[in-house]
């Protein structure tokens, strides 16, 4: 069961890691710190699971699993000392609250003291550590070892000092959190962190206990296997902690890939019909919507401003009296006006596809009174959902009719 846990938990912690990913290109730096925390603590769970500790178990360095997951946790935790540091206020603002500045005191000492701490790690792994064999469980079958309780107070300094000011710091910002979303969150960010302290003074205690006070092997496992459950669970915490408040921007997401994705083909037909409107070339559906050269609220910006500049460039190729054609036939139609406007891009394309056409005076496209990027998004999805349905003859339908109500409407 413990194993399953480890497992599930490095699992979560690693989803989280690949969902903050875009943090790290598009991300400013206390939003990459935290993506970096996370990806340390991803890398030192799934070190704790069998199948890593099989796999690193082939280097010939005994208990290497050990030393690696100390040194991916050491990260892990500079990186959110960063990240609390950098989150609140600025380092201009003319006052700083004390325990701000605190935060960013031991944030900036961390690096120095990390580096000390990770060459001191590896100085007293490799000296007063004994590893006559592998071991299955690193603390318990070195309980009562004097050298492994010093290396491990050493590398619980960290989280000791990490779990303290960031429990403070979020439990402090819980309670003036604008947002419910934001308060639940930080509040059980907060609270898994003080859920981590009591951790690492229990497992200190444990350690120096063992040495002074002889315990049974079977104490021991109890009380490391408690701790680990208690461990795992904290993480856990802090996954759902951290999900919480990023709800709204998911939905937000995924709200703009599926505009994206209906909007695909009007804009698709039109760039390709006018090289040079889009930023590249189109391609494929299921390559640009996994493209992430471009966040995505931006692609969605791109795509309505590609449509709107295809469309004014179509006006020049198309009947005079085509949208009044459109118009007429959209007329029964359940939603008019977006239904026109499709009839009017499917027929127009045709009409600029001629091989005899030749760009004249603009002609007739209604204006629509959009005040952003999303409102004109929402009306191309109505429209290309229209057109995406409009085949061939039916185009060729409204194009011949435009040019029967006025044959000499176009030079």
């Amino acid at each position: 069961m413990l194993d399953f846990f480890k497992c599930f938990t490095a699992a979560v912690m690693t989803l989280i890691s690949i969902w903050r990913f875009p943090a790290v290109r598009y991300g400013d730096a206390h939003r990459r710190a935290l993506w970096g925390g996370y990806a340390g603590f991803s890398v030192a769970l799934c070190l704790y699971t069998p199948a890593a500790m099989d796999a690193v178990g082939q280097i010939p360095v005994v208990d290497l699993s050990a030393l690696l997951r100390h040194f991916a946790s050491t990260a892990a935790i500079m990186a959110a000392l960063t990240y609390v540091a950098t989150s609140y206020g600025k380092t201009s603002e003319a006052f700083v609250p004390r325990h701000v500045e605190v935060s960013r005191w031991i944030a900036r000492a961390s690096y120095r003291a990390g580096a000390v701490g990770v060459v001191l790690l590896a100085v007293l792994f490799f000296t007063v550590v004994k590893r006559d064999r592998p071991s299955e469980d690193f603390l318990i079958d070195h309980a009562g070892q004097w050298g492994v309780a010093v290396y491990m107070t050493v590398f619980y300094f960290f989280p000791l000092v990490t779990t303290a000011v960031c429990g403070y710091q979020w439990t402090r910002v819980a309670r003036r959190a604008e947002s419910t979303s934001m308060r639940i969150g930080l509040g059980l960010m907060g609270f898994s962190m003080w859920m981590g302290l009591v951790h690492t003074v229990a497992r200190i205690t444990i350690l120096w206990g063992a040495v002074i006070f002889p315990l049974s092997e079977s104490t021991v496992q109890l009380l490391v296997d408690a701790t680990a459950i208690w461990m795992n669970l904290l993480f856990i915490i802090v996954a759902v902690g951290a999900s919480i408040p990023t709800t709204r921007a998911a939905a937000a997401r995924w709200k703009t890939f599926r505009t994206l994705y209906r909007i695909y083909p009007l804009w698709f037909d039109l760039v390709e019909a006018f090289p040079g409107t889009s930023l590249y070339p189109p391609g494929r559906r299921i390559r640009e919507l996994l493209q992430v050269r471009v966040p995505i609220d931006v692609r969605l910006d791109r795509w309505t401003q590609d449509i709107s500049d295809a469309c004014e460039k179509l006006r020049y190729y198309v009947p005079c009296d085509l949208m009044f054609a459109a118009e007429d036939l959209a007329s029964v139609h359940s939603d008019p006006g977006p239904t026109a406007e499709a009839y009017w891009v499917k027929a127009g394309l045709l009409a600029a596809n001629d091989e005899s056409a030749r760009p004249s005076s603009a002609t007739l496209l209604r204006d629509k009174p959009f005040v952003d990027t999303d409102s004109e998004a929402a009306w191309y999805v109505r429209v290309s959902a229209v057109y995406s349905q409009i085949d061939t003859d039916q185009a060729q339908r409204v194009l011949d009719k435009s040019q029967k109500l006025e044959p000499s409407s176009r030079n």
